[in-house]
């Protein structure tokens, strides 16, 4: 194998596999992964792919389930000089073939029960179980002797989770990701000592990269979850099995609803993290209140940032809980107006970005790019507050801010005063074209209890300004969301425009 010097992000696990190659590193299912076993097998994956007759710098995707063959394969791709494509699994059809064609993926590594919906002219490697599978092979494999990739090699392409438009491939490196995984071991404590449980989906940046990769970095023992299924996460915490979690708000909000959340013995949950997603703050009180030994905090940031861009950690909480902290180690923000110029600390503008961490530009898309990195900075679409304590507050994403009758409201605002209400399980407050007010604030509810539309536009005037509260009130079942938990608002603005 040709040596370089190791800063990629395969180097990240042959370093703790050497340290320590025979703690335990991975488990999923009934199987489990010493450092040392792991490392090995993501050597023998790496050159299953290669003898594939690919090459440094062919994409390859990845269309599974969480599983152990899933990180292996994301690692291998890595190690082999290939460039990943993680595809959430929920997509079919045109969506799917939108990243399939435009990332230019070769090949395709699938799970079984997934690979039927792959467009018909897809070359196709099974994940796991079948006899021919990824996994099934690493035994018959050599260890992997080719050259190593460069840290400013590509290692994977990064589709932004597409909640106002059609996602696009974030460019990340093996420097940036590396990077971002030493901001997310200092600003979230993480440390050998942690069992996390990682339930999220790993094709999402904030699982993998925020959490998997630095535990692993760190020589933790992980344990991968198919998906956060709360009678499963439970009885982990209530073992022992498992000290820390990540989830989105809708995740939090699903656990503390259950009716056994209460009599669980929940104490051996040391860290809580939560992001992806805004949290609402009255959630957030009553999970403080429920849970007053845990650490909570808050993780912010966007695809393009590797995800993480700030956090708000424990001992930061009182008195900003609609926060999202302060910038992490290896990134720099400014807040900034329409013009590029900061604005004065406590006046909301656009969030922008300077950080080794950030994307090289977006895949085949050079007018986007151009957009998006202007004046040597990224411009995140993020509405933000900062105050003189460096403490940022998001306030909305650019193209959520209402436009109503010539004054902008931002819907988070109105989505807290809304979660006040205990008959509000969840809501969204989205602009709908109005000949009167240009756009109609507007709330999109799923509601826990009897309420009407009324009352709950009184709730919020009772709250806020009046003019920001909703002119009209939806009620639906569910909210749309993608798979990190994020809220879908263009479907909500398509559904409900007439």
């Amino acid at each position: 194998m040709t040596q370089g010097h190791g800063s990629t992000v395969d180097g990240v696990l042959r370093r703790s596999a050497r340290r320590t190659p025979a703690r335990l590193a991975v488990e999923y299912g009934e199987r489990g992964w010493t450092y040392g076993e792991l490392d090995d097998a993501v050597s023998r994956a790496a050159s299953l792919l290669r003898a594939e007759g690919l090459a440094p710098g062919d994409r390859v995707a990845s269309y599974g389930h969480n599983s152990d063959a899933c990180l292996i394969a994301f690692l291998a791709c890595s190690r082999a000089g290939l460039i990943h494509v993680p595809v959430n699994h929920g997509l079919t059809g045109a969506d799917l073939a939108h990243i399939l064609g435009e990332s230019g993926s070769t090949l395709v590594l699938a799970d079984p029960d997934l690979a039927g919906r792959l467009p018909r002219d897809a070359r196709v490697l099974a994940l796991r179980d079948t006899d021919d599978s990824l996994l099934t092979r690493l035994p018959q494999a050599p260890p992997y002797d080719g050259p190593e990739p460069r840290t400013e090699d590509l290692a994977q392409l990064l589709y932004t989770s597409g909640t106002t438009a059609l996602p696009k491939g974030a460019m990340m490196t093996h420097r940036a990701l590396v990077h971002e995984y030493l901001s997310a071991i200092t600003a979230l404590d993480l440390s050998a000592g942690d069992r996390p449980v990682h339930a999220l989906p790993l094709y999402h940046s904030a699982q993998l990269h925020v959490f998997l990769l630095p535990s692993l970095a760190v020589g933790a023992t992980n344990v991968i979850l198919d998906a956060p299924d709360g009678d499963r996460l439970l009885d982990l915490i209530e073992t022992g099995r498992v000290d820390s979690l990540f989830a989105p708000p809708t995740v939090w909000i699903g656990l503390a609803g259950r009716p056994d959340f209460a009599t669980r013995d929940l104490g051996g949950l040391r860290k809580a993290y939560y992001g992806a997603s805004v949290m609402p703050v009255p959630v957030l009180e009553r999970l403080r209140r429920h849970l007053p030994h845990l650490a909570f905090y808050n993780c912010f940031g966007q695809s393009e940032i590797g995800p993480l861009a700030t956090v708000l950690g424990p001992d930061e909480h009182e008195g900003r809980l609609d926060s999202c902290g302060r910038t992490v180690l290896f990134v720099d923000a400014r807040v900034v107006d329409d013009d590029g110029a900061d604005v004065p600390d406590g006046t909301p503008g656009e969030i922008v970005y300077r950080s080794p961490q950030l994307c090289e530009g977006y895949w085949d898309r050079p007018e986007e790019t151009a957009e998006a990195f202007r004046d040597g900075w990224f411009h995140s679409g993020d509405l933000a507050v900062r105050d003189s304590d460096g403490y940022f507050t998001i306030v909305d994403r650019v193209k959520d801010v209402i436009n109503s009758g010539g004054v902008l409201v931002a819907s988070r605002q109105v989505e807290d005063a809304l979660h006040t209400h205990e008959a509000v399980a969840e809501a969204a407050v989205i602009g709908l074209p109005d000949e009167r007010w240009i756009e109609a604030v507007t709330a999109v509810v799923v509601p826990c209890g009897e309420v009407t539309g009324d009352q709950l536009i009184a709730h919020v005037k009772g709250r806020l300004t009046p003019f920001k509260a909703p002119k009209r009130v939806l009620f639906v079942d569910a909210l749309p969301r993608n798979a990190s938990g994020k809220i879908l608002k263009r479907e909500l603005r398509d559904r409900f425009t007439a």
